[in-house]
């Protein structure tokens, strides 16, 4: 026995020294690549220590069993790096199955030695920067999952794709710079296929038939192209598909009945195609549909009254569309759902009273059909409602009471119908409403005092109804009202004075009411776009700035309106006020008399005092001086101070920066106030060209007409403009606190979360009032955080129209202009292949900027790699909840508002999105970051609902 035991031992320890040199030599050669990978690719983790440990054990590297020892897994996806992938991976590592890099930075296109990977299983690298085009994939036969969406791939597409037999998954979604291409037939011998992604990959011509072939398939996505023709009624035999997307596609013709027979479809999505005819009742009784979209075509009948009964219906979206007849009174009465799309459409009847029967319900949104009765009562019971919009439709009766108390919606709209009844006081719940709109209705009754606590509202249309008694002086509460039209009621009061608190008010229509008094002098110091207080029965002199500011023409229609001095107007609607008597006047004379001598003396002392500081005549611009009596003066806004005090204060020592225009000065007036004065030279004929003098005078006009005209109290206020042969001093307001990135990027400034959402908010709504509020749009084209002034309060200010564009187009939002501008990490990318500036770009700075705010990072920085931004390093780092954290700004580390960010962030990739048509628009945005409280009752995490406020976003909607 013992004799056996030994002779075994000793064949053991000779089999053990044949397999250690071969072991050894197995690790070396593992460790020899991964040494490799870390010089090749900056932001491999420093734990991968080659003398302490065994590469088995390192972060992102996975081995077969601790006896052999060999690497089968490569997983560093969202590891920051960046880098050139080094060759011979599968010399070094041949049974490498898996390999996964996405949402990296990999240089010099496809890595090619990956195709001598005879084992590899999976091959992930999605988001990674690749370019370049694909090279022969044949050789991998043992491949099962193939991602590489969402890179910027050239050249032809792979068709050699139809030789990987083991197939299973094919992701190669957001490639948009493929050569024009068509599906082959020969994919249909990939019998294992179960995922088959290929939306904007620059696929045309028609969906052939023969796809239906694929009967294997679960998930088809073709979405994004430009596929023409009618969709094949042959995919109603791919018996075993749960997704269908087609959607931004050119397809036409009817939608199959035939795709009633897919059984196991969960989500169809065939929307912005040219479809017609009637919705297919097939389609809508399959028992596990969930998500149904098919808005924006032109599809006419009514909703198969068979959807009512569906337990599984979460979204449905028709809007757009040419659609009619009732619809089914129990939608939603059997299924949680979530988002009812029916607006812009001929839909006639009564709105189905159980769709918020699960309490889920986040969008209800009817709007422009023909819906008549009334509201249902039940509907107030959904507090889960984020935008509940049934406007311009045939809707009457009262309302429900407590609907106007939904405590998490944002936006109620019933406008454009025939409700009656009264305003109630529950309207003091509703702490996130923003925007409140009952216009052209049969609303009666007072204003009540509790909307004071709807402290969130921004929006406030009530006009056109029969609303009587006084204006609730509590109105003025509302900090950050932005409208306020109230006209055509019978309201009966005097204007309050509190409505001058409103700092933010940009509309006030009070015009044809009952109201009387005088018109406060306190609205004078709003920076308002419009008033119109016309057609009352106010009384007394009309405040002198009104006057100067051009808003005369909003006061006519009150008889007992006067002014109190003519000015250049050559139909005067209004009379002069009386003059008074002669003993009123005689008084008057002598008190003009005392108050002349007291400015003289005063003025005596004054210019002692300024020939005392002769070292300032020593500093002062001699030629600002010589001409400071020579400026044609414009003003915008009611003036403290006089253009002398502006050209003398024109000095070295008061120079605060330069601008690509022009030097800017902080001047302190004699008042104590300071303004800031941007000094624009005009080069001489001799120094300048006639084009120099054209783009020069372009931009100085811009610049004036732009801001001169707009009231916002998010964006900068141009006092005055002093124009003279040799230059030109735009006056505005002084901004204490600096620029935003001086705020976020120097050591010695730090600001708290709730200060930066407030910045975020206050810039959104700024530009959405350019985009969206005035009669032509303005496109700001320089959307940069050092553009964003900060005022005491820290508030922002959109500054610098220097190169904005005052666009004439009417109500179409995506008119142009081809002047290039903008600052390199803010432009947005279609300025690649076009010079067109849209709104969409200046979304899309914005979104840089709400990264700056978030991550407390430059736009541009080393740290993200050689020509790479804040937008990849960001997006890099989405795939996992680690990734998130990681971006957050460090200084920040302590906040409670992590969530808060999180979801400001998911925002922020949404506006720089590199397609213009899926970025938002400015009033969305403005609108989801005023009810970011909201969102965690939103679908989380990106899921496959895919509302306009989730993230990831793959298609818009019309949510807003």
């Amino acid at each position: 026995m013992k004799k056996m035991s030994l002779t075994s031992i000793f064949f053991f320890l000779f089999l053990l020294s044949s397999f250690l040199p071969h072991l050894s030599h197995s690790l070396q050669s593992q460790s020899n690549f991964l040494s490799l990978m870390q010089q090749s690719l900056s932001g491999i983790t420093s734990n991968w220590n080659f003398t302490a440990s065994s590469p088995c054990n390192f972060s992102g590297i996975t081995c077969d069993d601790d006896e052999h020892q060999n690497i089968i897994q490569i997983d560093l996806s969202s590891s920051s790096l960046a880098g050139n992938f080094p060759p011979g991976i599968c010399s070094f590592l041949p049974l490498l199955r898996t390999v996964r890099l996405g949402f990296n930075n990999i240089l010099n296109g496809f890595p090619i030695d990956l195709l001598n990977c005879s084992h590899l299983e999976e091959l992930n690298l999605t988001s990674s920067s690749v370019t370049g085009t694909i090279p022969d994939l044949s050789r991998l036969q043992s491949l099962r999952s193939l991602d590489l969406s969402n890179n910027s791939f050239s050249g032809d597409f792979p068709l050699s794709i139809t030789n990987l037999t083991n197939i299973e998954f094919m992701n190669f979604n957001q490639n948009p710079t493929f050569r024009v291409w068509s599906l082959p037939e020969a994919i249909t011998g990939l019998k294992k296929l179960r995922v088959l992604i290929l939306s904007t990959t620059s696929m045309q011509r028609e969906i052939p038939p023969w796809i239906a072939n694929m009967t294997w398939l679960t998930d088809l996505e073709l979405s994004g192209n430009s596929l023409v023709g009618k969709i094949p009624a042959t995919i109603g035999r791919m018996e075993n598909l749960r997704l269908l997307e087609l959607y931004y596609n050119l397809l036409e013709g009817e939608i199959p009945e035939e795709l009633g027979n897919l059984t196991e479809l969960v989500d169809i999505d065939l929307s912005v195609n040219k479809l017609t005819g009637r919705i297919p009742e097939s389609l809508c009784q399959l028992p596990r549909l969930g998500v149904l979209q098919l808005y924006s075509n032109r599809l006419t009948g009514a909703i198969p009254p068979v959807l009512g009964n569906s337990t599984s219906l979460t979204i449905l979206s028709v809007y757009r569309n040419l659609l009619s007849g009732k619809v089914p009174p129990t939608l939603g009465k059997f299924s949680e759902l979530l988002v009812l799309e029916l607006s812009e459409n001929q839909f006639s009847g009564e709105l189905p009273k159980d769709t918020c029967a699960a309490g889920k319900l986040l969008y209800f949104l009817v709007l422009d059909n023909q819906f008549s009765g009334e509201v249902p009562e039940n509907y107030v019971r959904c507090w889960s409602m984020l935008r509940f919009r049934v406007n311009k439709n045939e809707l009457g009766g009262e309302v429900p009471s407590l609907l106007f108390g939904l405590p998490r919606a944002s936006i109620i709209d019933l406008s454009f119908n025939h409700f009656h009844g009264s305003f109630t006081k529950f309207i003091g719940n509703a702490k996130n409403l923003s925007a409140l709109f009952l216009q052209n209705n049969k609303f009666s009754g007072g204003l009540p005092p509790e909307i004071s606590k709807a402290a969130s509202l921004v929006k406030i249309d009530l006009s056109n109804n029969l609303f009587s008694g006084p204006i609730p002086a509590e109105i003025g509460y509302l900090s950050k009202m932005n409208q306020l039209s109230l006209q055509g009621n019978s309201l009966d009061s005097v204007i309050p004075e509190s409505l001058s608190l409103l700092k933010s008010l940009n509309v006030l229509n009070l015009s044809n009411n009952l109201l009387t008094g005088d018109i406060p002098n306190g609205l004078c110091d709003l920076l308002l776009s419009s008033l119109d207080l016309s057609n009352n029965q106010l009384s007394g002199p009309v405040p002198l700035p009104l006057i100067k500011d051009g808003l005369i023409e909003g006061v006519s229609g009150n008889p007992g309106l006067c002014v109190p001095i003519y000015f250049n107007l050559t139909e005067p609607i209004l009379p002069l006020c009386p003059q008074p008597s002669f003993r009123t006047r005689l008084s008057g004379i002598w008190a003009i008399v005392v108050s002349a001598i007291l400015s003289i003396l005063g003025i005596l002392l004054l210019v002692k005092r300024w020939l005392g500081k002769k070292n300032n005549f020593i500093e002062r611009d001699q030629l600002s001086t010589a001409s400071s009596f020579s400026y044609d003066v414009t003003n915008f806004h009611k003036l403290s101070f006089d253009q002398h005090e502006v050209t003398e204060g024109l000095i070295d020592k008061n120079i605060v920066g330069h601008g690509g225009s022009g030097t800017v000065y902080k001047i302190e007036l004699s008042d104590g106030e300071s303004v800031a004065v941007k000094k624009l030279w005009r080069k001489s004929a001799k120094d300048s060209s006639s084009t120099e003098k054209k783009n020069f005078e372009r931009e100085l006009r811009a610049e004036v007409e732009t801001l001169g005209s707009i009231r916002h109290r998010n964006i900068v206020k141009l006092y005055c403009y002093l124009s003279s042969l040799d230059s030109s001093l735009l006056v505005y307001e002084y901004m204490p606190n600096g620029n935003l990135w001086d705020a976020l990027h120097n050591a010695w400034s730090f600001l708290n979360w709730p200060s930066r959402h407030r910045i975020a908010l206050g810039v959104a709504q700024g530009l959405a009032y350019l985009h969206h509020d005035l009669l032509h749009p303005i496109i700001h084209r320089d959307i940069k955080s050092s553009n964003i002034l900060l005022d005491a309060d820290f508030e922002p200010k959109l500054a610098d129209f220097g190169i904005s564009k005052v666009l004439h187009a009417g109500m179409n939002y995506t008119a142009s202009t081809t002047v290039i501008a903008g600052t390199h990490g803010y432009l947005a990318p279609e300025y690649a292949y076009s010079t067109k500036a849209t709104t969409k770009c200046d979304v899309y700075s914005f979104g840089v900027v709400l990264m700056e705010l978030i991550t407390g990072k430059k736009p541009i920085d080393a740290e993200f790699g050689e020509n790479k931004d804040i937008i990849y390093w960001v997006s890099n780092q989405m795939a996992t909840r680690d990734g998130i954290l990681g971006v957050l700004d460090k200084r920040l580390s302590a906040s409670p508002f992590k969530e808060e960010m999180i979801q400001m962030l998911r925002i922020a990739l949404r506006c720089t999105c590199s397609l213009p048509a899926l970025r938002p628009s400015m009033n969305e945005v403005a609108h989801i970051l005023s009810e970011l409280e909201t969102c965690k009752y939103d679908v989380k995490n990106g899921s496959s609902i895919k509302l306009k406020d989730s993230v990831p976003i793959t298609k818009t909607s019309n949510l807003i």
